[in-house]
C-alpha cells in the first residue's frame, strides 16, 4: 500500500509539473514566479498610496532609475550608448517637481524640456561604457547568442552621434516623461482612486491578455513582433480593464458619484486594454530589433522593470488626460 500510494504521489507530481510546464511555455514566463513578484509589487504599491503617498513618488523614481540601468545595457548590446547618470539626474527633475510643486504640469513640462536640453548636449558626447557596463553587455550578448558590436571593447564607433542622441532622448521620453503622468494623477481630486487606476487597469489588462491568449488564442495579431500576442488576448485585455476600472471605481469612489461617472470607467478600460497592448507590442519591438528576451532580470518572472512597466508607462498619459477632460 505504501509503495503504491507512493507511486500515486509521484504520478501527480510529474502531472503537475508538466502541466506547469505547459502553461509557462504558452505564456512564455514562469507564472509562479511571476505570481509571487506580482503579488509582492501590489502590496508595496497599495501600502505607498494608502499610508504615505510621497513614498509612492519616490517609488516610481526609483524604479525608473533602474529601468534606465538596464535600457543602458540593452541599447550597448547594439553600440548605442546614452548618458544614463544624466538620465538619472532628469528623471528626477521631471518626476518629483511634478507632485511636490504646486503648479504641477507646468512643473512636468519645465522639467522635461530642460531635460531635453541637457540630455541632446551630454548624448553627444563621445564616452567609453565602463567596465561594469561592458561585462553586463558581453553577458546578455552571451545569453542571446549574439556577436559583441566591436565599439563595445574599445574598437571603432558603430553608430553616428545622431543614432546616440536620438536614442538618450527617446530614453527621456521613455522613463522621464511618461513617469511624470504616473504621478500627476496623484495631485488631482482622488489621489488613491487615481494611483490604482494607474497601476492596476494596464496590469489587469496584461492579466486578461495573457490568460485569454493562453486559453482562446488561436489568431495571432502581430506575428512578427510578438509571436503569442493574439486576437482573443486583446479582447481578453479589454474585458479585465472594463471589470477593473469598474471595481477601482466601486471601491474608492462614493455610490452616487460612481453612478456618474461609471460610463467614463468603462471608457477608460477600453482605452487602457488598447493602450497597454500598444505599450507592451511597442517594448517587444525594441527588444526583437535589439534580439534580447527581456529588458532586463531584476523582477523574477516578469524580466526586466520595462517588461513589468511597458503598458503601464504607455497607458499613463491616456488614463491622465481621460481623468481631467472628465473633470475627476
Amino acid at each position: 500500500m505504501t509503495g503504491n500510494h507512493s507511486s500515486n504521489r509521484h504520478r501527480r507530481d510529474e502531472t503537475h509539473d508538466e502541466t506547469m510546464e505547459r502553461i509557462n511555455e504558452r505564456a512564455g514566463r514562469n507564472m509562479a514566479q511571476a505570481v509571487l513578484t506580482g503579488t509582492i509589487l501590489v502590496v508595496l504599491v497599495v501600502a505607498c498610496v494608502v499610508f504615505v503617498r510621497e513614498i509612492f513618488v519616490f517609488l516610481v523614481l526609483a524604479f525608473m532609475i533602474l529601468a534606465t540601468w538596464e535600457l543602458r545595457v540593452d541599447f550597448a548590446t547594439a553600440g548605442i550608448r546614452i548618458p544614463v547618470v544624466v538620465l538619472w539626474l532628469c528623471e528626477a527633475m521631471a518626476i518629483l517637481p511634478t507632485y511636490f510643486y504646486s503648479h504641477h504640469v507646468e512643473a512636468l513640462s519645465i522639467g522635461f524640456l530642460c531635460s531635453v536640453v541637457l540630455v541632446t548636449l551630454c548624448a553627444s558626447f563621445q564616452f567609453r561604457p565602463r567596465a561594469k557596463v561592458s561585462s553586463a553587455v558581453l553577458e546578455k550578448l552571451s545569453d542571446a547568442g549574439l556577436d559583441t558590436p566591436s565599439d563595445i571593447l574599445g574598437g571603432q564607433v558603430v553608430h553616428d552621434r545622431m543614432t546616440h542622441v536620438a536614442v538618450s532622448l527617446f530614453s527621456l521620453m521613455y522613463l522621464g516623461l511618461l513617469p511624470g503622468f504616473l504621478v500627476l494623477p496623484l495631485t488631482m481630486g482622488h489621489p488613491v482612486a487615481h494611483a490604482f487606476m494607474i497601476c492596476f487597469i494596464p496590469a489587469l489588462g496584461d492579466i486578461g491578455g495573457l490568460f485569454f491568449g493562453a486559453a482562446f488564442g488561436r489568431h495571432k495579431l502581430s506575428p512578427r513582433i510578438s509571436p503569442k500576442k493574439s486576437w482573443e488576448g486583446m479582447f481578453g485585455s479589454i474585458l479585465l480593464g472594463i471589470v477593473g476600472a469598474l471595481c477601482i471605481g466601486l471601491g474608492t469612489y462614493p455610490l452616487d458619484e460612481f453612478a456618474r461617472v461609471w460610463s467614463i470607467l468603462v471608457m477608460m478600460g477600453v482605452m487602457v486594454g488598447l493602450t497597454g497592448l500598444f505599450g507592451d507590442l511597442s517594448a517587444s519591438m525594441i527588444k526583437r530589433d535589439l534580439g534580447i528576451k527581456d529588458m532586463g532580470h531584476l523582477l523574477k518572472g516578469h524580466g526586466g522593470i520595462i517588461d513589468r512597466a511597458d503598458s503601464i508607462l504607455m497607458s499613463a498619459p491616456f488614463i491622465t488626460g481621460l481623468l481631467a477632460v472628465a473633470g475627476l
